[in-house]
């Protein structure tokens, strides 16, 4: 089996989707290695993936009493 090489265009176009872990095993395999080996798609990964944990972390923080009642009132007047 030969090995295939992804090319920086296509590491990016997958980047989320390896962060996620929904690639196949082969292709796991293939970004590893291109990030291993790429500085600048490893400097994107890393971005990605710390933005990606600032949002799930804001995302789990309980918005203060103020927010939620302007929030409710902006709704309330439509």
């Amino acid at each position: 089996m030969s090995e295939r090489h992804l090319d920086c265009e296509q590491v990016i176009r997958h980047l989320l989707e390896y962060l996620d872990r929904e690639l196949d095993d082969r292709t796991m395999a293939e970004m590893s290695r291109h990030l291993e080996q790429c500085r600048g798609c490893f400097g994107r990964a890393e971005l990605e993936r710390k933005l990606k944990e600032s949002l799930q972390a804001a995302g789990s923080k309980r918005a203060s009493s103020r927010l939620r009642s302007r929030i409710k009132a902006i709704l309330d007047s439509f």
